[in-house]
């Protein structure tokens, strides 16, 4: 045999990882990605139900520049998107809460509420966000 062959021969045989090097580097990828999903995942619940606050906060100053404006309460959030006779409205458009819920309007009186029903999308559970402070309800 030529020395050149068997020396290209084992340089080559060197030159590449082992299957236990690539299972171990893999291993290694798999728990750093556990560990990000793990610390992500709960901030996108938390993102959605700040932008739920926000929204239920500029919805409830729109009622209430509403109420200012024509002296009663809205039927219902829809009202704020209509156009008047200027071809102007409190809303561009109504949207729904990050779950895909409709936000509500509640009227009592001198008294109004917008709710966001939250993730499990049914009234009156502890998910619920309202243009109200906790200690009101």
């Amino acid at each position: 045999m030529n020395t050149l062959t068997t020396r290209t021969r084992f340089h080559a045989a060197e030159a590449g990882f082992t299957l236990i090097e690539i299972m171990v580097v893999v291993m290694i990828l798999g728990l750093l990605a556990t560990l990000v999903v793990a610390n992500v995942v709960p901030a996108g619940d938390t993102a959605r139900e700040t932008k739920a606050q926000s929204d239920v906060c500029a919805l409830a100053d729109m009622v209430r520049s509403y109420r200012v404006k024509n002296g009663t309460f809205p039927g219902s959030l829809e009202v704020l998107a209509q156009k008047d006779e200027r071809g102007r409205s409190e809303l561009e458009y109504l949207s729904k809460d990050p779950w895909d819920h409709a936000y509500i309007l509640r009227v009592d009186g001198a008294q109004f509420e917008v709710i966001s029903m939250g993730m499990d999308g049914s009234e009156n559970t502890e998910d619920d966000i309202s243009s109200k402070p906790k200690q009101d309800k």
